[in-house]
């Protein structure tokens, strides 16, 4: 998916700079390939200075004039901002105001980047009654537990304390359709067979757990397996990997958020208790994807980077930008939460 989606249990480390550098997926007119150019320049570097310069609090050779004898006292570029104030150029509410500046930008140009990502740099027609369900072939119990059906939810907690707006026209999400296909055609074919009888054998454990205690052993069983980026992987920039795939390559982070969504699955968890949401990592200011399954008594995240599932209310690690299952996607907004509730 993206180049900085981290490894299991990885440490979180500050790191510049947003999705991958390769959008070998835009369009090859010129247009779309110029506004991707615009994305990449504006994601991977630093535009303080234009942003002072675009706002008249400076000249271009004011800010060149810096720029230049900074790099000849060898001293960060991250001085730059004060070494502006220093010379009297700009105030430090100035600065503040420029630093905001560039976080609403990359921030938004981040969630444009996530969206053309999923389409593929195309809207192509992927209609959520279109989407087969393929791990419901490979299902190991029906959804129950210890002969309780899981009641379809009619209410979602805001997750991440954002409330949500939701749509079942899934258009541009050509990605996840996709690998849904390519899912259907290796249980077809039989292609798959050793991979899903691994993961029937590792699941098995779990078939009468409470729904908690599987969502718990699913994210544990799945973070086991390799990390590895798609460039590294697949020779691409950004390749949503099918379960099977990625139980015998590695993967990503939104790989292992489709393979724990296809495991709750086959462990007969509903499909409107489940959605991999893509989510913008404030400690490292990137979108990262994850796995959200709602348990009647809240929303739980299922994360490549944490080693246990929580519930999202415990942390304020991630902002949601928007979730999908094969029945709709949801946008997130700020605002309150709200309960869940449930029909058994």
């Amino acid at each position: 998916m993206w180049e900085k989606c981290e490894r299991s249990n990885a440490r979180p480390v500050e790191r510049t700079g947003g999705t991958k550098r390769d959008f070998s997926l835009a369009s090859k007119s010129g247009k779309p390939s110029g506004i991707f150019r615009i994305l990449k320049s504006f994601l991977h570097h630093n535009r303080v200075g234009d942003i002072l310069v675009l706002s008249g609090k400076i000249t271009p050779a004011q800010l060149g004039q810096v720029m230049r004898e900074e790099r000849a006292s060898k001293q960060s570029k991250a001085a730059l901002g004060q070494a502006l104030i220093e010379r009297g150029y700009i105030s430090g509410q100035e600065l503040k105001l420029a630093l905001f500046k560039q976080k609403f930008i990359r921030t938004a140009i981040a969630t444009c980047a996530v969206f053309i990502s999923l389409s593929g740099g195309a809207i192509k027609t992927a209609k959520a009654a279109g989407i087969k369900d393929a791990a419901g072939k490979i299902r190991l119990v029906k959804a129950s537990s210890g002969g309780k059906a899981y009641g379809d939810l009619t209410a979602y907690p805001a997750l991440f304390g954002h409330n949500e707006q939701k749509s079942t026209e899934i258009k541009a999400f050509t990605k996840w359709s996709d690998m849904f296909k390519r899912f259907e055609h290796t249980i077809a074919n039989g292609s798959g067979d050793a991979e899903i009888a691994k993961m029937q054998r590792d699941l098995a454990g779990l078939q009468n757990a409470s729904l908690e205690n599987k969502i718990i052993g699913v994210n544990k069983i799945m973070n086991k397996v390799r990390y590895i980026t798609d460039s590294n992987n697949w020779g691409k920039t950004d390749y949503w990997a099918t379960p099977i795939e990625f139980m015998k390559r590695g993967g990503d982070c939104e790989d292992f958020a489709i393979a724990k969504y296809t495991a709750l699955r086959m462990l007969g968890v509903p499909e409107s208790r489940l959605r991999v949401a893509i989510v913008q990592d404030t400690y490292k200011g990137i979108p990262h994807a994850v796995l959200i399954a709602y348990a009647d008594s809240g929303a739980m995240l299922l994360d490549n980077q944490i080693k246990d599932a929580v519930y999202t209310e415990t942390t304020r690690r991630y902002k949601p930008i928007y979730s999908i299952n094969r029945q709709a996607w949801w946008l997130h907004k700020d605002g309150a939460p709200t309960r869940v509730a449930s029909l058994n």
